[in-house]
C-alpha cells in the first residue's frame, strides 16, 4: 500500500467569472523511502496539488477527489483535530520562501520549540535540546546562539536550513519540499539537496520534491510525474523520462535545459513545443 495515495484530485476556486479549475482530476501516490519529484512550469498546479494535501488552501478553495489516503486514513474525512495530528507529525512541508514562512515577531528557536511542544508534548530544557540538535543536523553552526536569532538575522540559506529542521522535528513519514532551492545560490542549492537526499536516506521518510528544475529531477528523483495546465501528462521513472519522454511537453522541458541551447540561447516552452525549433 502507498504512504500516500490520491486519485482524481480536483482543485478549484471560487472568482467572480466563476470557479476556476486549478488542478483537473491527478493520481499521485509515493511509497515510504521513495522520492517523488513533480515538475512543470509555474501555474501547473504542482503547489496547489500537495497545498491540499496540507489542508493549507483558502477557504474558497474546493478540494475534491475519489480517494486521498495517508497511511490508509482518508484525509478527506478527517475531522479537523484528526488531521492536525497528522499535518506536521506524519506529513510535513518545506514551502518556497522561508524568509516568508517564518514568522518574523519570533526567534528561530521558539518556532521550532513550538513544532516540539505541539507534536511530542516537549517543554524546556528537553525541548531547547532538541532544537539544538536539529539545527545542527541541517548544518547551521554555532546551533545553540542561533536559537535567539529572529529570521530576519539570519542568511536566505539559514533560514531555508530552519525551516527544513522544523520539517523534519517530529520525524515526518512523508516530506514535502516545494522548491526548496528557489532564490539560493548555486552553492547552497547543492547543500539544500545533499541535506534532503541524506535526510531522506537516512531517515527512510518518503520524499515528494516540487521543482520546474529538470536538473533538481535528475539529481535526486526516483519516480517523476509531470503536470501541465492542472494535469498529469506524463509519469515515468526518473531514468526512462530523461532518456525517452513519451509526451511533447515533457520533452520541452527537457529542451530547455542549458545543455540543450541552440544559436546561443534556450527555447522557450512555446518554441519547444512547435514544429521545427532547432532544425534549421
Amino acid at each position: 500500500m502507498a504512504l500516500l495515495d490520491i486519485r482524481n484530485l480536483r482543485v478549484s476556486f471560487a472568482t467572480n467569472s466563476g470557479r476556476f479549475h486549478a488542478v483537473k482530476g491527478v493520481d499521485i501516490s509515493v511509497d515510504e523511502s521513495e522520492v517523488l519529484a513533480i515538475v512543470g512550469e509555474s501555474g501547473s498546479g504542482k503547489s496547489v496539488s500537495m497545498l491540499a494535501v496540507m489542508g493549507l488552501l483558502p477557504a474558497g478553495a474546493l478540494v475534491e477527489a475519489d480517494r486521498m489516503a495517508f497511511d490508509g486514513a482518508d484525509l478527506l474525512t478527517l475531522t479537523d483535530r484528526q488531521r492536525r495530528r497528522i499535518i506536521g507529525k506524519d506529513i510535513a512541508m518545506i514551502f518556497q520562501e522561508p524568509i516568508t514562512s517564518l514568522n518574523p515577531c519570533f526567534t528561530i528557536g521558539f518556532q521550532i520549540e513550538e513544532v516540539l511542544k505541539l507534536h511530542l508534548g516537549l517543554s524546556g530544557a528537553a525541548s531547547r535540546d532538541r532544537a539544538v540538535e536539529l539545527l545542527e543536523a541541517v548544518g547551521i553552526p554555532e546551533p545553540a546562539a542561533k536559537l535567539g536569532r529572529f529570521p530576519h538575522q539570519m542568511s536566505g540559506g539559514q533560514c531555508q536550513r530552519v525551516m527544513i529542521a522544523m520539517a523534519i522535528a517530529c520525524n515526518p513519514r512523508l516530506l514535502i519540499a516545494d522548491e526548496p532551492t528557489t532564490a539560493l545560490d548555486v552553492t547552497i542549492q547543492k547543500q539544500i539537496l545533499d541535506l534532503l537526499n541524506t535526510l531522506q536516506r537516512d531517515t527512510g521518510m518518503g520524499l515528494i520534491m516540487i521543482t520546474h528544475d529538470m536538473g533538481v529531477v535528475a539529481e535526486t528523483a526516483d519516480r517523476v510525474i509531470v503536470q501541465h495546465m492542472g494535469r498529469k501528462v506524463e509519469e515515468a521513472g526518473v531514468l526512462a523520462l530523461f532518456e525517452s519522454p513519451q509526451e511533447p511537453y515533457t520533452r520541452a522541458l527537457l529542451a530547455a535545459l542549458p545543455e540543450n541551447a541552440v544559436g546561443g540561447r534556450l527555447p522557450t516552452v512555446s518554441e519547444a513545443l512547435g514544429e521545427g525549433f532547432g532544425n534549421g
